[in-house]
């Protein structure tokens, strides 16, 4: 899966846990994610590198962007 799919599947994947809803929290979105076959495990993995708190969609956005985008660099944590 390209780094775009996984984006692309992510951005779904945010759209659906706020579709009713101002708020989540990381469980909402690895629990929404595990429902998604195609993003990877690695992905998966790398969702548990958020703060496990309440985030505002945006907030989250920028959490799930962040640890996407150090997918490529080895040493980005």
């Amino acid at each position: 899966m390209t780094e775009q799919s996984v984006l692309d599947e992510m951005r779904q994947v945010l759209d659906e846990v706020f579709r009713d809803r101002d708020q989540a929290t990381r469980r909402d979105v690895y629990s929404r994610v595990s429902e998604h076959i195609r993003i990877p495990a690695e992905t998966m993995a790398r969702l548990n590198q958020i703060p496990d708190r309440t985030y505002t969609r945006q907030e989250l956005t920028e959490e799930v962007d962040r640890i996407l985008h150090g997918m490529d660099d080895p040493g980005a944590r």
